[in-house]
């Protein structure tokens, strides 16, 4: 009986163990060394082109507001 669980047990603690704690600190390595300059400045990119694109929706909304007061209420159905 002690030989069904010891013989998965050598192949697991051999060959998943050390691939395991192989690819969990390679990760952890990535995670602490941040955001390379050009991930750095994609971010920064992405966040100027939200706020800008956070205006033109408020200034959408606005505009539909002015022009068709009831339009909140025909989208929400």
């Amino acid at each position: 009986m002690e030989e069904i669980i010891v013989a998965p047990l050598i192949i697991f603690m051999v060959v998943v163990a050390p691939i395991w704690l192989i690819l969990h600190y390679r990760s952890k390595r990535q995670v602490n060394q941040g955001f390379s300059e050009e991930e750095y400045m994609q971010l920064t990119q992405l966040s100027e082109l939200a706020d800008k694109m956070s205006d033109r929706i408020q200034t959408l909304e606005a505009i539909l507001d002015a022009e068709s007061p009831e339009w909140r209420k025909r989208v929400e159905d």
